[in-house]
């Protein structure tokens, strides 16, 4: 794959390109930019496969570079200081991300789930922009990444979500249940703040979609939909105290 660095501060741009040269040999680096207007040109005239972007720049954010691309032609993997916001809307829109000072280990990975998916859509980068520009208000979409593509549903739809060994899988409300490449616990401290309660090791529910609590074989939850969700031993008491303040 072919790279571009956008960075404005050269020596960590260069420490980038040496990590990228010993650790992902597949990536060869074909240009450096430090600004907004100059990362917007350099990604023009040479069109690259992966772009490793920085988010504070000489002359704006990377925010603001996405903002006035005209397409997204190549994989995008975010590089970052540990900022808060930042972070929360990188997960909710799937984007990839590194934190400074990059771990080798965990700049492999990036690359190497870069490699495998499909390109974001503008939906996506939507969201992502969306979510930065109000860092006090939860966001109202998530976007859920699959194995062929990315799809932004919004969290008010999904009515329960199931473990499948490293992957989810999303039952919504008036669409087919989604399969997701990452894992329950993932998406478990996401969705909290937004009524959703883990109510087996396998099992995130949304508390609007509650229809019962069915106390035979075990105990378990009656959706809205139907559907019905285990609720382990040690987690009964606290699905019935839930229950008493619905």
């Amino acid at each position: 794959m072919k790279g571009i660095i956008i960075e404005d501060m050269p020596a960590a741009a260069e420490l980038l390109r040496k990590d990228l040269e010993e650790y992902c040999p597949n990536v060869e680096i074909i240009g450096h930019a430090e600004s907004v207007i100059s990362a917007a040109k350099l990604l023009k005239a040479k069109k690259p496969d992966i772009v490793f972007l920085d988010i504070m720049l000489g002359d704006g954010t990377g925010f603001d570079l996405l903002q006035i691309l005209p397409e997204m032609n190549f994989k995008l993997i975010f590089v970052t200081a540990s900022d808060e916001y930042a972070i929360r809307a990188f997960k909710y829109a799937a984007v990839d991300y590194l934190l400074k000072p990059i771990n080798p280990e965990e700049l492999v990975q990036a690359v190497e789930r870069a490699e495998a998916q499909m390109g974001h859509s503008s939906e996506s980068l939507d969201l992502l922009n969306e979510t930065i520009a109000k860092p006090d208000e939860l966001p109202r979409r998530i976007s859920l990444h699959t194995l062929e593509k990315i799809i932004v549903v919004e969290i008010k739809d999904i009515i329960h979500c199931q473990a499948e060994a490293n992957n989810t899988i999303f039952y919504l409300k008036d669409r087919p249940k989604v399969f997701v490449t990452k894992t329950l616990k993932f998406f478990d401290k996401i969705l909290q703040p937004h009524g959703f309660s883990r109510v087996h090791q396998s099992h995130l529910i949304n508390e609007d979609y509650i229809h019962a609590f069915i106390k035979k074989d075990g105990g378990y939850l009656k959706m809205n939909n139907g559907d019905e969700v285990p609720v382990s031993v040690r987690k009964k008491a606290e699905v019935m105290e839930m229950l008493g303040n619905l």
